[in-house]
């Protein structure tokens, strides 16, 4: 739970209800953080609640990955990529603590998989969509080069690899800096608190905030509502939202257990697994599994141990991983966008905001990549944007003060607020780079 240095959790709570709000966001993953702070730069006055703790849910049970998404390549997202792409190499430039570059090896089989003249063009092509910017530019290895950098892995009908460069980062470590910018520019998030029985009344919503902690229950006012609650969003009071859950389990073992030298690729069937190099500890995911039950109850089955632990192990035979090398696993669920047809791994990773009734704002899909856009997208169509411009600033983070920063008025906010829309400028503004 975060603490603020400001405010007890009591103040907050009546800051939420002294006055209407101009956005209330319901959510406290990495999409509702981003709205937050986004609207909050734009000098609205901004709350934002989350029923659970933040990043309980996919912000920080993903594959901690920024990348553009090469697989999506051969599904002919162009769009999708380059925008994720482009991105990816933004957040690495403003948020450098938070994106470690990573070479990541895709080896080629014979009659098995995307051949390796396939692979080259499309890393090629991954390449140019970041406009010539990626970490370093991708390259092919012949067999021998292969084999000497992947000396455990699978040599029968191996025909080379390809490498080409995305970057890791730490996801619950990203929402939780982003909820402090938020505050820090005026914003009063809490966790622990329910939102309940939202009613049109005028030119506002009239809410409930249930008190998980105290057990209280106060009445809050917003002009806009904004429904980021990820895999919950077709269960908020209110919600017209559809959507289809995928659930996606990662294992974690010891790097004695599975020796690789950068990130590797993995295929079965239509689906890439990682592996993926974490300190002392590799990560192995993700799965891709259509998932119907209550989103806080998602957990590790044995069919999804076997399934990682086999495509592992045929890849890396000398391994030979068994359930006892894992050291953890998690479980997370991504909240696409409802489309009955095609498999999970053939749906569209795009994200929809739409806002079926007046001053409330659904916004679902997209990726941990991309969370920068969605608020700044879903900022230029709503509530405030007269009021106060925000801009993209690629400057690095600067280490800011530890003391207590005075808090400015709403009017002076709006005369300091940026001028082009962006979420994660939070870097630029002086956020200290250790989550104290």
């Amino acid at each position: 739970m975060i603490h603020s240095v400001f405010f007890s959790r009591d103040q907050r709570l009546a800051q939420l209800a002294a006055g209407p709000l101009d956005v209330l966001v319901v959510g406290g993953g990495v999409v509702g953080a981003g709205v937050a702070r986004d609207a909050a730069m734009r000098g609205l006055r901004v709350g934002l609640v989350e029923q659970h703790d933040f990043a309980f849910g996919t912000s920080s049970r993903s594959s901690r990955l920024l990348h553009g998404g090469l697989r999506y390549l051969a599904q002919g997202h162009l769009g999708l990529v380059r925008e994720a792409s482009l991105e990816k190499r933004t957040l690495a430039a403003i948020a450098p603590h938070l994106a470690q570059p990573l070479g990541f090896i895709f080896p080629s089989y014979r009659g098995e998989g995307p051949p390796l003249w396939q692979l080259r063009i499309g890393v090629k092509l991954y390449d140019l969509l970041c406009s010539g910017r990626n970490f370093q530019p991708s390259r092919a290895f012949a067999l021998g080069a292969t084999r000497a950098l992947l000396p455990d892995l699978r040599t029968e009908r191996l025909a080379g690899a390809v490498r080409y460069f995305d970057a890791l980062t730490n996801d619950a470590r990203l929402v939780l800096d982003t909820l402090r910018s938020a505050e820090r520019h005026g914003a009063h998030v809490l966790n622990y608190t329910r939102f309940a029985h939202p009613v049109r009344d005028g030119e506002t919503w009239r809410c409930a905030l249930e008190d998980s902690v105290a057990g209280g229950r106060l009445t809050v006012r917003a002009h806009t509502i904004v429904n980021a609650t990820g895999p919950w969003s077709d269960q908020l009071p209110g919600s017209e939202v559809r959507l289809r859950l995928t659930k996606g389990i990662h294992l974690v073992v010891d790097a004695s257990r599975l020796r690789v030298p950068s990130a590797v690729v993995i295929t079965e069937g239509k689906r890439i697994l990682f592996v993926l190099p974490w300190g002392k500890r590799v990560i192995v995911g993700t799965t891709d599994t259509d998932y119907r039950g209550a989103p806080e109850d998602v957990s590790v089955e044995p069919d999804d141990v076997a399934y990682v632990l086999r495509t592992v192990n045929n890849f890396f035979p000398r391994t030979r991983l068994v359930a006892a090398d894992i050291v953890s696993a998690w479980a997370g669920l991504r909240p696409l966008v409802a489309n009955a047809d095609g498999s999970p791994s053939d749906i569209s990773r795009a994200h929809e905001i739409r806002s079926p009734r007046p001053g409330w704002w659904d916004i679902t899909g997209g990726k941990l990549t991309t969370y920068r856009l969605m608020p700044s997208r879903r900022s230029t169509r709503s509530r405030g944007t007269s009021r106060a411009n925000c801009h993209a600033a690629a400057r690095r983070a600067r280490r800011c003060s530890k003391g207590r920063t005075p808090r400015r008025s709403a009017a002076s906010r709006r005369r300091r607020a940026p001028k082009t829309p962006c979420a994660t400028t939070w870097i630029a503004s002086g956020l200290r780079t250790s989550p104290t």
